[in-house]
């Protein structure tokens, strides 16, 4: 029995390569599966390492996992800055300066928890419904402002030469660690730029259950039983679990507001906010994505498998 015979719904952890850009890995699984293919964060083309990619009714999950933490491996490169923080772009800066290691270490808790960070200017957001790197492009760079974004944990692991440092973070949604680069050059005195970056984990997916394209390619026709394909589930882990009857997963199913029958899981439900997004769970397998309403249960995304 091959994939035409059974539906290819879950996640695969893709090792992306050095080179392709995520839409272009999604294009070509989509090609290999022949079915419907999201990501759960943009990479980019320099960038290698753990894209999760959701196939079929998986792909209903998808915010879940782009939420959740990132943890990355990179190199800064000192005293040169690019035009895109990365060692793609063109010089636009050089300096002499070059940080020692304590100077490295003692600045590390200025760049952990919440920081105000400036996205690069070559980047996917979008300014009065353009791409900023398509504005950059066209010698029109924007001024991005300032947000605010989560850096759990940073550490310099390595410095192998005056030139060059090596970092390992975790870090919520929205972090650029090329902007982190640029950033820890200019608080040292000095400028830079990533020439390595490696994603080691999305979540829960990590790069143990990574797979690279080319076996994509081979096990195209079995990737069910190929022991790659991960659960729907896999990305649900960190929000809240409810445990619906036979009879009220059915009535979710098909679309319809449901009451919690069991005593246990209503004192659950009365625990969380109005609003709040739950998995609803049936024999071992999320049945919905259902909205807490006045209550009850309101399905906001149905998994059909």
């Amino acid at each position: 029995m091959t994939h035409t015979d059974r539906a290819l719904n879950g996640w695969l952890v893709v090792d992306k390569p050095q080179g392709l850009s995520s839409h272009r890995v999604v294009e070509l699984v989509r090609r290999f599966t022949r079915t419907k293919v999201g990501h759960a964060g943009t990479l980019d083309p320099l960038a290698t390492g753990v894209l999760p990619l959701a196939l079929g009714e998986a792909t209903k999950t998808v915010a879940y996992a782009m939420s959740s933490c990132k943890r990355y491996r990179f190199r800064i490169c000192w005293g040169v800055a690019r035009t895109t923080d990365d060692c793609e772009g063109a010089i636009i800066g050089e300096s002499t300066s070059r940080p020692s290691r304590e100077q490295i270490e003692e600045i590390l808790p200025r760049f952990t928890g919440t920081i105000l960070q400036a996205p690069p200017v070559y980047s996917a957001i979008k300014v009065d419904g353009r791409r900023a790197y398509a504005l950059a492009r066209a010698s029109t760079p924007p001024a991005l402002p300032r947000r605010p974004v989560q850096i759990a944990a940073l550490r310099l692991i390595a410095v192998s030469d005056r030139d060059h440092a090596d970092y390992e973070a975790v870090v919520g949604k929205g972090t650029y660690i090329r902007a982190l680069a640029r950033d820890l050059a200019i608080a040292l005195g000095t400028v830079g730029h990533v020439v390595e970056l490696r994603r080691l984990t999305v979540g829960p997916f990590s790069e143990s259950q990574a797979i690279s394209l080319d076996s994509i390619a081979e096990c195209r026709h079995n990737l069910v039983d190929s022991g790659y394909l991960l659960p729907i589930e896999t990305a649900l882990e960190n929000i809240p679990a409810l445990a619906l009857t036979a009879a009220e997963a059915a009535r979710l199913r098909c679309g319809q507001r449901v009451t919690l029958e069991d005593a246990g899981e209503r004192a659950h439900l009365h625990h969380l906010d109005e609003g709040t997004v739950v998995a609803a769970w049936h024999a071992h397998a999320v049945v919905a994505l259902a909205r807490i309403d006045n209550g009850g249960l309101r399905p906001a995304r149905v998994i059909n498998r």
